[in-house]
């Protein structure tokens, strides 16, 4: 058997790759068009420098965005109280049409939960707090 001599491990050697290349290559990352493993391999570029443009590239995109995290919690606590309301006043909708056909459609059709929700509010319409 032939005895190999013990070579020093030598680091790969990669290509200097473009600025626009980068961003092109963490768009596809990012996306989910392409993993940073079949990145690494596509490009010639190690793992762990794709990932640490994805790292970096990611702040960099949400500081050009400028909706900074203040203003989407308050943007998203305005679209929640949009669809609260159209929630209740579904759910109003079918109480007062159970209430008046005698059907009680929300219990056999809907979860739990909502059908919870119009039965209490069927309870309230006839308290009269509706």
């Amino acid at each position: 058997m032939e005895q190999k001599e013990n070579q020093p491990c030598r680091k790969k050697e990669y290509q200097k790759i473009s600025f626009e290349l980068k961003l092109q290559i963490v768009e596809k990352v990012t996306n989910g068009q392409i993993s940073i493993n079949h990145a690494a391999k596509k490009y010639d570029v190690s793992r762990s420098a794709i990932d640490y443009w994805v790292r970096k590239f990611a702040t960099l995109k949400q500081k050009s965005i400028g909706m900074s995290k203040d203003d989407e919690i308050k943007k998203l606590k305005e679209r929640i109280e949009a669809l609260e309301f159209i929630k209740d006043f579904q759910q109003d909708m079918i109480a007062d049409f159970e209430l008046i056909t005698g059907k009680e459609l929300s219990k056999k059709y809907l979860p739990k939960d909502i059908a919870k929700e119009i039965e209490k509010k069927k309870r309230d319409i006839l308290k009269g707090n509706g």
